[in-house]
């Protein structure tokens, strides 16, 4: 359990911070930077949570909190390289969720015939958002995955939550009744 007494510390004033094993990186160290856009991500998720209800979407949105702190812890701790690892890491199962969830949420959903341009309802316009901080999260993944060996999971994990703030916002637009569609070459 963690157990916070302190909040600052100033061992951060030199630019660095600690991953979980306790080595020192600096702060716009790729794996530092992945984590923290996870943590922006997290927030997001909660703001979009101010509009969600109680509901279905609610209790997904809630797991997907609590996995995103997984994923920060991931991305947090490097791989020992001694081939026992036993950190907290997503796992093959929280990808097949989000599948199942997307998959239950599109159901109902018409076809698209064109991109939806974000925006909506002020839970879909949210959604939107959560939706791209999480490619952005996925880009710096991608990146940290060429500089050192990451959680392949990590990054299918982001994949699929990117897919699924997609469709939850179209769920949310009243079943894709109140998507914005994009109109090529509208505002010629």
């Amino acid at each position: 359990m963690v157990k916070l007494n302190k909040i600052y510390t100033r061992t951060g004033d030199d630019g660095t911070t600690a991953l979980v094993t306790g080595e020192r990186r600096s702060k716009a160290d790729c794996r530092v930077v992945t984590y923290g856009t996870v943590d922006e991500l997290n927030a997001a998720v909660g703001l979009a949570r101010l509009q969600s209800g109680e509901g279905e979407l609610d209790q997904m949105l809630a797991r997907i909190q609590n996995d995103l702190f997984d994923l920060g812890a991931d991305f947090a701790t490097p791989f020992s390289g001694t081939g026992e690892d036993t950190a907290l890491r997503i796992v093959a199962s929280q990808v097949a969720r989000l599948e199942g969830e997307i998959d239950r949420l599109n159901a109902d959903l018409e076809p698209l015939r064109s991109f939806v341009l974000p925006g909506g309802t002020p839970l879909a316009a949210h959604l939107h958002y959560c939706r791209t901080v999480a490619r952005r999260a996925e880009r710096y993944a991608v990146e940290l995955a060429a500089q050192e060996e990451i959680n392949v999971s990590a990054v299918a994990y982001l994949n699929r939550l990117s897919d699924f703030f997609f469709v939850a916002s179209r769920a949310a637009n009243d079943g894709g009744a109140s998507d914005v569609l994009w109109v090529p070459g509208q505002t010629r």
